[in-house]
């Protein structure tokens, strides 16, 4: 038997609906962690439904550091007006402003880094791949340069405030937890060299 104590811990836990909570619980039979992995993995399935539709609202949030030396900006979209001005996406959208700030990002996704970009770190690795077994070159030429871009694309980075979900994750989350779309649009960040 499913307890309302269990459904709104895992709840308080997710931030996720108490109906999805309740299916999680009751597909793990009760077992907490397992019911908060189902929702995990539900949500890349929710999200990857509603990848189609459109973003028409949103919030702009900044970061300052309190050094006032670094600051970030970020452009979070969603489908309505409704889920923009929820205080939960609001923190979220400043949540992702902060990791910027720490982290300087330079990419938002993969297919946003230029060829010259890629060809530049490919001539640097190509010569610490030199006498490895032919067979194998390739495979570790490009098994360093996702570990070398992941470093420097935002979705793939590692969230500074819990390093076991990348951005992209906290996304995917963001869309089963508010039903919409919920996409980084754009993002900057700003830094006083010394």
């Amino acid at each position: 038997m499913i307890t309302t104590e269990q459904i709104k811990e895992l709840r308080d836990k997710t931030g996720i609906s108490i109906m999805q909570c309740k299916k999680a619980l009751e597909e793990a039979l009760g077992d907490g962690d397992k019911a908060f992995i189902i929702l995990q993995k539900n949500s890349k399935g929710t999200a990857l439904k509603k990848a189609s539709r459109t973003l028409g609202a949103g919030v702009v949030q900044a970061y300052i550091h309190a050094t006032g030396t670094v600051g970030a900006m970020v452009e979070l979209s969603c489908e309505t007006d409704f889920v923009a001005k929820n205080e939960d996406f609001k923190a979220l959208a400043y949540d992702i402003a902060m990791h910027i700030a720490a982290t300087a990002p330079e990419f938002l996704k993969k297919e946003d880094i230029p060829t010259d970009a890629k060809e530049k770190a490919s001539e640097i690795f190509v010569k610490e791949v030199e006498g490895k077994p032919e067979d194998l070159k390739e495979k570790i030429l490009e098994g360093k340069l996702s570990a070398y871009f992941a470093e420097r694309i935002l979705l793939e980075q590692p969230f500074i405030k819990d390093a076991t979900i990348k951005i992209s994750d906290m996304l995917e989350r963001a869309v089963q937890k508010f039903g919409e779309k919920t996409e980084i649009t754009q993002f900057a960040r700003f830094s006083i060299s010394k």
